[in-house]
């Protein structure tokens, strides 16, 4: 999951893409295994339809990989069961409201900052406050043509389905759910407030993301994305470090397989010294970043 501020070659083909003073670096890094690869991109959940192409080297890891991990498994996804999961676990059935939870003080913020940005605040009313979160950073972003189904899973996850190939997921939809849901009251108070601030500049903040993300400069995502996360010590444990620490071990186990694997997480996951690149090789791994010519 990407919030606010909200990783594959064929190195024999391609060998200029290896080299280090060739192109420009990509969000992509290759492991090896004694007998096969597990490309490590980093994805952008939602994109916009004029981001594509995606850079070539990222679709040369795709054909490489014979099996797809994603965060979850994109291609046994049920909607209801999805919606069924939402409601169940964000929305307020007791009495309580978003306000009850902010507090007088805060939700007077909150109100402020959604009226900066014309969010109908009064519609999330039932919500907790993570999934309030969720819904303005979903319709900020709609607004400026960030739609789900120009993220990397969704175009990825289309084009497995279509070639036969398997997708498999590191957590459920429910799972992430029950992440933000476990959250402390004050740390989705937090997240909330957050979310709203930066929702003001979100076209900007996004346009120096993707460009970012494209050239895989890992320095900027973590000075200036994955420092915010820092920000808030129960939000950067329990949504980077605690889960970033589970898929190296996963990750650790496909590096013994003699299939090839592309594996896709959000960007963020895969920078700094807790990212899930810096996490392997500390236990020994061979990983490099790959390059665009």
């Amino acid at each position: 999951m990407m919030f606010t501020k909200p990783a594959i070659l064929l190195l024999f083909l391609f060998p200029a893409l290896a080299l280090a003073e060739s192109g420009h670096p990509l969000s992509l890094w290759l492991a090896e295994g004694e007998s096969n690869k597990v490309y490590l991109l980093g994805s952008v959940h939602l994109l916009r339809e004029q981001d594509h192409p995606l850079p070539d080297a990222i679709d040369l890891a795709y054909q490489d990989a014979e099996t797809i991990f994603m965060e979850i498994d994109m291609d046994d996804l049920d909607a209801i069961a999805m919606q069924a999961a939402v409601t169940r676990l964000g929305i307020l059935k007791d009495g309580r409201t978003l306000r009850d939870l902010m507090g007088e003080e805060l939700y007077a913020q909150a109100e402020t900052a959604a009226a900066a940005i014309d969010i109908p605040l009064g519609l999330l009313l039932q919500s907790e406050p993570w999934l309030a979160a969720i819904t303005v950073q979903q319709m900020a972003l709609a607004r400026i043509g960030f739609d789900p189904q120009y993220g990397v899973e969704m175009f990825f996850s289309s084009r497995a389905a279509a070639d036969g190939k398997t997708i498999l997921g590191f957590e459920t939809f429910e799972e992430q759910l029950t992440f933000l849901d476990s959250l402390s009251i004050g740390a989705q108070r937090e997240l909330l407030l957050q979310t709203l601030s930066e929702s003001r500049d979100i076209e900007r903040l996004m346009d120096d993301v993707i460009e970012a993300w494209r050239v895989g400069d890992t320095d900027y995502l973590e000075t200036t994305i994955l420092a915010d996360f820092r920000q808030y010590p129960e939000l950067h444990q329990k949504i980077v470090e605690e889960r970033n620490r589970r898929w190296v071990e996963r990750i650790d186990e496909l590096l013994d397989d003699d299939d090839d694997y592309l594996v896709i997480v959000g960007a963020l996951h895969l920078v700094g010294e807790e990212g899930v690149p810096e996490l392997l090789a500390d236990r020994g791994v061979e990983i490099r970043q790959l390059r665009q010519d």
